[in-house]
């Protein structure tokens, strides 16, 4: 089989690199690559026996995968596997980046090296990823970053989160300018809240008022989301934005800024008045 993602033309023997690939929607997406029959370098912190055998099943042959654990910010780790796994399986044809952190804490409550841990995980690290990847990249293949919808519209207790994602989303977009034209596309892949392990983390000990917020934008199972990723990827979308809720409101905040802010600052003095224990000072 061949697919054609955008420019892109993958054979089912394609060399794939995926990052956050020990869990959540990286793992995810691995394991349908696999299952199309493509070989892939995966790069996470670390792959326990549930990932590795989730990955097995999904694998024709033993030799289809080798994993990298590491951390994304440590850039020589990165850059050696990347040239291993080049090695391995040949040229990049596709490259997604998937790792990440959260922090749902209200800017009073942060820390500044809380801030510069994600922004270093999560902006720096997609930037780590793409410097890694891009040397690898012919014409025809394809980088995918994932940001968020938090890169889109953000949401209260997301200064961390936010401010990292729009960067993502900055990043990817001038990625495109310098790219495409070389004929290796960009997508820029912003979810909503997937129920992931990171996520249910977050609703364990998010900030209350942020947690209803995001029921705005929706929230989605990760089969569903990965199967609106994979299909964005198909069609070489340059933004992809898994599910209608997310992007109505995606469509609601760019072309109705004023309107929509208005909706948000309603929304949040209500949910405010309704957690008295929550402070509101500056």
């Amino acid at each position: 089989d061949i697919y054609y993602w955008g420019q892109t033309t993958m054979t089912t023997r394609s060399h794939c690199i995926v990052s956050g690939a020990g869990s959540g929607l990286g793992l995810g997406l691995a394991i349908r690559l696999l299952r199309r029959g493509h070989r892939l370098s995966l790069i996470d912190l670390g792959f326990d026996d549930n990932a590795r055998q989730q990955l097995a099943d999904a694998a024709s042959a033993e030799d289809q995968w080798q994993t990298y654990p590491l951390d994304i910010r440590d850039t020589q780790a990165l850059k050696q596997a990347v040239t291993n796994g080049v090695s391995a399986f040949g040229p990049v044809a596709l490259a997604i980046n998937c790792a990440g952190i959260i922090l749902n804490r209200r800017f009073v409550d942060m820390a500044p090296e809380d801030f510069a841990r994600v922004v270093d995980i999560n902006l720096n690290g997609s930037m780590y990823f793409a410097k890694a990847v891009l040397p690898h990249m012919q014409a025809g293949s394809r980088l995918g970053l994932i940001a968020s919808m938090a890169g889109l519209v953000s949401n209260y207790a997301y200064a961390a989160y936010g401010a990292s994602k729009f960067g993502v989303v900055g990043l990817a977009t001038t990625l495109r300018y310098e790219y495409e034209p070389l004929g290796i596309g960009i997508s820029c892949i912003c979810p909503p809240e997937v129920r992931t392990p990171m996520v249910v983390a977050e609703r364990q000990d998010g900030d209350p008022v942020s947690l209803q917020l995001k029921d705005i934008a929706g929230s989605m199972e990760a089969p569903q989301a990965i199967d609106s990723i994979i299909r964005g990827l198909d069609a070489g979308r340059w933004m992809i934005i898994p599910g209608i809720r997310s992007r109505l409101t995606a469509g609601f905040a760019r072309h109705c800024p004023a309107l929509f802010h208005f909706f948000m600052q309603r929304i949040i003095r209500h949910l405010l008045l309704r957690t008295p224990t929550q402070e509101t000072r500056p």
